[in-house]
């Protein structure tokens, strides 16, 4: 998948770092595809370039559609991901623009898009969850750190991060959509150090506190 090819004096504009530079000349001497560079970081390690190169060079209007996807790494992907199935990464899932998926969504690390992030099913990542639009799950929604969104943040269940939780402004936070009225009490919570702004739906209850 093709997006558009990065050249040395491109990453000598954007303030690439010298060793950065001197490794992208080594590999690639006559400039690479935008994608296949942000593959290439992943496949190698590199998920500190990648993440510089999504911030400088933005999102594409590219899209991948799979039925599922499970990496023992890292994804990086310059456009939107529109998954039929689940999306299990071991470290990070990034895209710059939309991450779309018809069951859950789970990454060992970070989870961040440039867009939204919806999932039929629950969202979890082990560091925090970002979006520059809304975040929506059929299920629950945890992050090991912060939860944050340009919109709403939508759960069918629970909302819990082990630090803030914070939507748009004028943006709701909603917990326990698909919950039985009988049930919110228990399971329709938004857990976080501090109460978050804008809870429309659902009981926030103070990181450490019996549910």
């Amino acid at each position: 998948m093709t997006t558009f090819t990065i050249i040395k004096e491109m990453l000598e504009a954007k303030g690439a770092c010298r060793e950065g530079i001197r490794d992208f000349i080594g590999r690639y001497p006559d400039g690479v595809d935008y994608q296949e560079l942000l593959d290439a970081c992943a496949e190698n390690g590199k998920d500190d370039y990648a993440s510089w190169l999504l911030h400088v060079f933005g999102s594409t209007k590219t899209v991948l559609e799979v039925d599922e996807i499970t990496s023992e790494k890292s994804i990086f992907f310059a456009g939107s991901i529109v998954c039929r199935g689940k999306i299990s990464v071991k470290y990070r899932l990034f895209a710059g623009s939309g991450i779309e998926a018809g069951w859950g969504i789970e990454a060992g690390w970070g989870i961040k898009a440039g867009w939204g992030i919806k999932a039929g099913e629950g969202i979890e990542a082990g560091e925090g969850i970002e979006a520059g639009e809304g975040i929506k799950a059929g299920w629950g929604i945890k992050a090991s750190s912060g939860i944050k969104a340009g919109s709403g943040i939508e759960a069918g269940e629970g909302i819990e991060a082990d630090e803030g939780i914070e939507a748009g402004y004028d943006f709701g936070i909603y917990a326990g959509l698909r919950i039985r009225i009988s049930n919110k009490a228990k399971y329709a919570t938004i857990k976080a150090k501090t109460e978050p702004q804008n809870i429309v739906c659902g009981q926030y209850v103070k990181d450490g506190d019996e549910k």
